[in-house]
């Protein structure tokens, strides 16, 4: 199996997720965070950004799918796995590695609201804008990118990819290996 060419690189992504760091440790300067990193695709952003934000943080996670074992989301997003503590009057920053419909995204804030943090804000590394069905208000961005099929950095074709230090384009012929 060939290795996708990259088409944002190590050092991209590390500089930007470095500034968006210093960002979110800014715009919360005397505040705790409790950091929410959605699995499973988040988890590598997840980890280089929460080390970049210079402030107290708590980690945890929540599990969600709308892809099963496709390349496309169906649309219907189910919670795999809840977070372990309550966010009731904490600051909190959702962690996403892509925003493709918005779907996920905007199940997760509404429900995420209903559990009254103190504030609610959404980290996000890559945004499809010419995808996006239901808006989701993004306050870190890391990069805009077009409609395409991308892996590394966490994110995957049928759990494969995860592992790329790059992100990258995936052919659609590659996406269909077994």
């Amino acid at each position: 199996m060939k290795k996708p060419t990259p088409f944002l690189t190590e050092r991209q992504i590390a500089k930007r997720v470095k500034e968006l760091g210093e960002t979110i440790a800014r715009d919360h300067k005397g505040k705790g965070l409790a950091c929410i990193g959605v699995l499973k695709g988040s988890f590598v952003f997840f980890a280089d950004l929460i080390r970049n934000i210079d402030l107290p943080v708590t980690v945890d996670f929540l599990g969600t799918t709308s892809y099963g074992q496709q390349t496309r989301s169906s649309g219907d997003v189910k919670i795999t796995l809840d977070l372990s503590v309550p966010i009731t009057g904490k600051h909190v920053l959702l962690v996403e590695d892509i925003v493709d419909t918005g779907h996920t995204l905007h199940y997760l804030l509404e429900n995420l609201r209903l559990r009254k943090p103190a504030s609610l804000r959404l980290c996000v590394l890559l945004l499809k804008p010419g995808k996006l069905l239901k808006p989701v208000p993004i306050d870190y961005l890391g990069f805009t990118i077009d409609d395409r099929f991308v892996v590394g950095y966490g994110l995957d074709a049928r759990e494969r990819y995860r592992n790329l230090p790059y992100i990258a384009e995936l052919p659609e012929s590659a996406r269909e290996e077994e």
